[in-house]
């Protein structure tokens, strides 16, 4: 018996005419209705004609999470006093409740993927419901970009509703405007807001570090926990409190011991059991719960009894450094679009209470929604899946966010390796096989491979601990975990056994369909530790890692990596690491699970990494030239080349040596330094045709200067016996005649009026004239050199610094006063004149001056 009552209390039933007369019209719409008004449950009803007058359909409604699937088809079967199965059904990845009589199915937006890539059409389905678009996950923007194709294309009366519990309903109208043409879809609001909240703000104490990579500070989880503990003092009805991961979930429930009430940790991973309690509300003996929970609970979920909402104010993010191939996940503050889905759970059944664990002043400072996955997430399976689409590049999608070029260059990459696309990017035949398996490109390579060396079903449940990280209680040895899961009981065991299955069942399939697996290296069939190596390397060749000597490994990708202290496999040469990340303050990965692989099996799953060739590079001050056998950044086989290396690379080596340390590594001379020197003040003040004769100018242009002397050398030693001014006249401008004034515009010497030739030292880009006093009298103006007036050092009799000008004349009337009367008593040998301006110049002493008279 249908639930009217429960119905009734649903805000989103207000909106459903004017949603079903913009399908009549349109065919499309943009839904918003805010987090507990019943979009997710009473909307698909009334469009399949379930409940009020409207045309029986079937409707396909796509979530998010399977936890969300789930819960939608049980509350939906509930509100029409059914079971699950029947009118409504469900269906995730390895399990489907659906039968002749259902009009309404649920199922993940990967599931959907899938069918629509085995059927574009959807024959038989009349509506398709995207629930949670606001969350921008990757497989929600494909999906409904595929799905305005196929409306496009082959299915004109097919309805498509994109459902958003915030306000950007304004860029999914604008999405489906790309399905008639006729403007933007229209856009349907729910104005109600559930039974409302409101929100207290609990500021964590000063000093709280901020989270970085997976790492939270212990003192904001003490702080979360005591407010958890405030709320349950305050208020009455349940908590659910947001944490970003399940560490956090674990450490805050020991926080919590104590306190009276059933404490429930819910997360994707959690035991089925442990689901269903949550979602059945009512704690044991009518105790009072607390549920910490990741997102999973932040959309689509009604959590029984739920009034209090504790929010840490944290989300986790996947992030992918594409040149490794390492993903890992980054701690950031959560956006406020999610920040209002959590807070809407604390009113789905009365007025609720929301305590946000940050300061209020912070709130305007948060990003409004969440990063879009398309922006930082691993495309390999997006670009695998557009390739067999048809539109490789994704630029014919109706994307809102078009993928990075990086990062889909770096998926192209991926797909080409493992055979799945060809050399423009479009799918082969094996592509769309693994594109079939509901697996990542590179899990599918790994189990089609993998299956014809060491058999299907092993492959297939090596694959299935990949495609699911095993709990971390499970070990760091991959072959370790997969004896625990074999023979365990918990959630975790059950779920991969039947993945396992799921899998073993594709990967026949897939044989059917086609020889699959390379045999020309033989069975490979063996022990577990070498299956879990094979199968493993075969997923990530670039995560291949060999012992170094020093410390940890190295993976072919060319990071570090370590494993933790105490790991059983310290000792091993050889990895192949399944599960490893490295945070942007980490300058190795850290390992989480790995495989003993030996070297040959390492060398043939990554065989298209290998590659050998002569290696001359500039190491440690010389020139290093060796043949070099390597598999991505590892080494296999070194082998020095002496003599016989490569003239153009040794070049190219003695190039970058002197990028790195400089021209310091030629043979300069006196004569050699100044001529530059020279050089460099007329390029400074003249410019050209005289040449920039700065380290990196002179480098770029060593094919003009430093030839053919460069590419007779061999090493540093060769370097060093290069003339630098020799090879530096080369660069002169000969051609303009120009370089036959280079001594007229910058002399090397300038002669003064006693006579003498005094060097000009150009050192400091200004020409310095350093020259006894004396020598100098007589003269009125400053001498110049091209145009500049030299800085003239006024040295003693003994040589020492006098004074220091750049004009002469204002020196003879101001400045010499001053000097002559500090040294002509110290030097009463020598002339000090005073008018030295019309004084004769001398070099020597008064009484030698005047026996030359």
């Amino acid at each position: 018996m249908i639930r009217n009552d429960a119905l009734d209390l649903l805000p989103v039933r207000h909106a459903v005419p004017e949603l079903l007369t913009a399908l009549a019209e349109r065919g499309t719409a943009a839904l918003h209705a805010p987090p507990g008004t019943g979009k997710t449950t009473l909307v698909p009803l009334a469009l399949a004609g379930l409940i009020g007058d409207g045309p029986e359909r079937r409707v396909l409604v796509a979530e998010p999470r399977r936890m969300a699937v789930r819960a939608a088809a049980r509350r939906m079967a509930w509100l029409l006093g059914e079971e699950v199965g029947g009118t409504v059904g469900f269906s995730v990845r390895g399990e489907r409740r659906v039968g002749p009589a259902t009009r309404v199915e649920v199922v993940t937006t990967g599931l959907l993927l899938q069918r629509l890539q085995r059927d574009p059409e959807l024959a038989g389905v009349d509506v398709v419901l995207l629930d949670e678009c606001h969350e921008r996950h990757l497989d929600a923007d494909t999906a409904l970009a595929f799905l305005v194709d196929v409306r496009s294309a082959l299915r004109p009366e097919l309805k498509l509703i994109a459902a958003s519990a915030t306000s950007d309903a304004e860029a999914w109208a604008e999405l489906l405007t790309v399905v008639d043409g006729g403007g933007p879809a229209p856009i349907v609001r729910s104005e109600g807001e559930g039974h409302g909240y409101a929100v207290r703000f609990a500021a964590p104490p000063a000093g709280i570090r901020p989270a970085h990579g997976t790492w939270v500070d212990p003192a904001l989880l003490r702080h979360v926990a005591a407010t958890v503990r405030l709320a349950m003092e305050r208020h009455e009805g349940d908590v659910l409190c947001f944490l970003p991961g399940t560490g956090e979930i674990a450490r805050t429930a020991g926080l919590l011991a104590g306190l009276d009430a059933e404490v429930l940790q819910l997360h994707g991973r959690a035991p089925a059991a442990v689901q269903d309690a949550v979602l059945r509300g009512a704690g044991a003996g009518g105790r009072r719960r607390v549920v910490l929970s990741t997102s999973v609970a932040e959309s689509s979920l009604t959590v029984p009894g739920v009034r209090i909402v504790v929010d840490s104010g944290l989300a986790r993010e996947p992030r992918m450094d594409h040149a490794r191939g390492l993903g890992s996940l980054a701690t950031v503050p959560v956006s406020v679009a999610a920040a209002t889905q959590r807070s809407g759970r604390s009113m789905r059944e009365a007025f609720g209470t929301v305590y946000r664990c940050w300061a209020e002043a912070e709130d305007g400072n948060r990003a409004r929604f969440p990063s879009p996955e398309i922006r930082i997430a691993d495309l390999a399976d997006f670009a695998l899946r557009v390739a067999c689409w048809g539109d490789p590049t994704a630029e014919g999608l109706a994307l809102l966010d078009a993928p990075p070029a990086g990062a889909m260059a770096a998926a192209r990459s991926v797909l080409a390796a493992v055979g799945a696309v060809d050399e423009d990017g479009r799918a082969t035949e094996r592509g769309a096989r693994l594109s079939r398996l509901g697996l990542h490109p590179r899990l599918g390579r790994a189990l089609l491979d993998g299956a014809a060396e060491v058999g299907v079903r092993r492959a297939a449940e090596v694959v299935a601990l990949l495609s699911e990280e095993p709990p971390r209680e499970y070990g760091d040895d991959l072959t370790a975990a997969w004896r625990s899961a074999r023979r365990g009981g918990d959630g975790y065991a059950a779920r991969w056994k039947a993945e396992a299955r799921r899998l073993e069942r594709s990967a026949g399939e897939a044989a059917e369909a086609g020889r699959e697996g390379r045999t020309d290296a033989g069975s490979r069939a063996g022990g577990e530790d070498a299956v879990a190596g094979l199968v493993t390397a075969l997923a990530f060749p670039e995560r291949v890692a060999r012992a170094r000597e020093q410390d940890g490994y190295l993976m072919v990708s060319g990071s570090g990596a370590r494993l933790a202290e105490g790991s059983g496999l310290r000792s091993t040469p050889w990895l192949a690491v399944a599960v490893a990340d490295r945070t942007a303050r980490d300058a190795t990965a850290r390992v989480r699970l790995a495989a003993v692989v030996d070297e040959g099996t390492a060398r043939w799953a990554a065989a298209h990494l290998r590659a050998t060739g002569e290696e001359v590079h500039w190491e440690d001050g010389d020139v290093v030239a060796r043949s070099v056998d390597r598999l991505g950044a590892v080494e296999l086989t070194v082998r020095p080349l002496g003599s016989g290396a490569g003239p153009a690379l040794v070049r190219e080596a003695l190039l970058d040596g002197l990028r790195r340390e400089g021209l310091g590594l030629l043979r300069w001379s006196r004569d050699a330094s100044e001529l530059r020197e020279r050089l460099a003040f007329l390029y400074g003040e003249l410019g050209g045709p005289w040449p920039d004769v700065a380290d990196g100018a002179l480098v770029d242009r060593a094919e003009e200067w430093l030839e053919p002397e460069l590419s007779r050398a061999a090493r540093r030693a060769d370097l060093g016996r290069i003339d630098a001014g020799m090879a530096l006249r080369r660069l002169l401008p000969w051609a303009t005649g120009e370089a036959g004034r280079l001594d007229e515009l910058a002399p090397e010497r300038i002669e003064v009026p006693s006579g003498s030739r005094i060097r000009v030292d150009y050192g400091d880009g200004r020409p310095v004239l350093s020259v006894k006093l004396q020598e100098m009298f007589g003269l009125a103006e400053t001498p110049r050199v091209a145009g500049v007036p030299v800085l003239v050092h006024l040295l003693s009799p003994a040589g020492r610094p006098a004074a220091v000008t750049a004009d002469l004349a204002s020196f003879w009337r101001e400045g010499y006063r001053a000097v002559r009367a500090e040294l002509r008593g110290r030097y009463p040998k020598h002339p000090w004149p005073e008018d030295p301006s019309v004084a004769e110049p001398t070099r020597h002493t008064s009484a030698r001056l005047r026996r030359e008279r």
